[in-house]
């Protein structure tokens, strides 16, 4: 069954999401079950990657990408995470933080950072969470303060994707402390991982996701030049929620393909298992578990389209995306539970692929803003 086909998205998407198939067909799914059980970076899948064309490509022409907009971005994840969310993420986080510095980043900037990623001779990463904060982007404690030319960073950060293996990543940190206007003290830095105070650790290992590394990181009187602020000083918060509102939508297409794996799965596996003389999907409570199944899919893909839509005019795109964002992931939880429901026993072995599927599908409803959060935007914003 193909799940995940071309009818609802734009045209223009088309090209990219057969590109993108093929490279998971080729590279992502034959290597996903290793990179689960060794958990390493897939380093040489990540080159191959860059080397297609698939990885970074979001960033403008100007600056060395191909401009991809959100649709064909969508597109080309709902591909890699049907393949394999852990590499997939990977991919994806190999220019996190770019947006933000070729949006409102000089020129020099992005000819100097967001190039050589473009490019694929360097990977970036990006900075919000704290140990103590997640989705609170005005709670965080992280500060920069000036010192002459330059500007010293303090605190930690947690869950930062490639912080470790990243080349620079942008650091959401505080400038300020005006009680009166708690969504203006904060600010976006390019921080270069091997700045002095710099330093960061792999967290110890995850249940899920195995293959995309995340570090915990810690600032100590950590010094960079103070043309590396981007934008200018307290428009951090603003920089990131325009930023979600397109990433949320892209984690829709986290949830979509992690979904359409565990249907393809549950489908092949009740299709062949036989049990009291027949095979279990002639059993009428396994046909309507399927049949809620490829309705929770359909109706969660149908949202992330047209919210990608509304995003991408700028029509209410914090309220799209919020729930764009909130319905995928949560089918994904759903529909990859019932896969293992129908498998049985089996599904708690390790070689299962609905085993991998269920436990990656527990994390996109939490990162880039927990649901709880995303129901609060919503309602705020209907």
């Amino acid at each position: 069954m193909n799940l995940l086909d071309d009818s609802i998205i734009p045209e223009r998407a088309h090209g990219v999401k057969e590109e993108a198939r093929e490279f998971a067909r080729e590279h992502i799914e034959p290597n996903a079950h290793e990179y689960y059980q060794s958990g390493e970076y897939p380093w040489e899948i990540l080159e191959a990657g860059q080397e297609a064309g698939l990885v970074a490509q979001d960033i403008p022409e100007e600056w060395g990408g191909r401009g991809l907009d959100l649709a064909q971005m969508l597109a080309l994840t709902e591909e890699f995470y049907r393949a394999d969310a852990g590499i997939a993420l990977t991919l994806q986080l190999a220019s996190f933080g770019c947006e933000m510095t070729y949006e409102y980043g000089s020129d020099e900037q992005c000819e100097e950072y967001v190039r050589p990623v473009a490019e694929g001779e360097q990977i970036s990463g990006l900075a919000v969470s704290e140990p103590e904060t997640g989705s609170d982007l005005a709670g965080m404690q992280t500060t920069a303060e000036k010192d002459g030319d330059e500007w010293v960073i303090n605190g930690e950060k947690y869950w930062i994707g490639n912080g470790v293996e990243a080349d620079w990543l942008t650091v959401y940190a505080r400038t300020g402390d005006d009680d009166d206007n708690r969504y203006g003290n904060h600010s976006m830095f390019i921080v270069p991982t091997d700045a002095e105070g710099y330093e960061a650790e792999h967290i110890p290992e995850k249940i899920a996701m195995r293959a995309s590394k995340q570090a915990h990181i810690t600032f100590d009187d950590c010094r960079i030049p103070e043309e590396n602020m981007i934008g200018y000083e307290g428009a951090g918060f603003m920089m990131l929620a325009e930023f979600f509102n397109h990433g949320r939508v892209i984690v829709s297409g986290h949830g979509l393909g992690l979904a359409a794996a565990a249907i393809e799965e549950a489908w092949e596996f009740t299709h062949e298992r036989e049990e009291f003389g027949r095979t279990i999907n002639q059993f009428q409570a396994v046909q309507h578990g399927l049949a809620d199944m490829l309705t929770e899919f359909e109706s969660a893909r149908t949202l992330a389209w047209r919210a990608c839509e509304k995003v991408e005019n700028g029509n209410n795109a914090g309220y799209w995306a919020a729930m764009t964002k909130t319905k995928a992931t949560e089918t994904a939880v759903e529909v990859s539970e019932q896969g293992m429901q129908f498998h049985g026993g089996r599904s708690i072995l390790e070689e299962r692929r609905i085993s991998r599927v269920y436990r990656d599908a527990r994390i996109p409803v939490i990162y880039e803003g927990a649901n709880e959060v995303q129901r609060n935007l919503i309602y705020r914003q209907a």
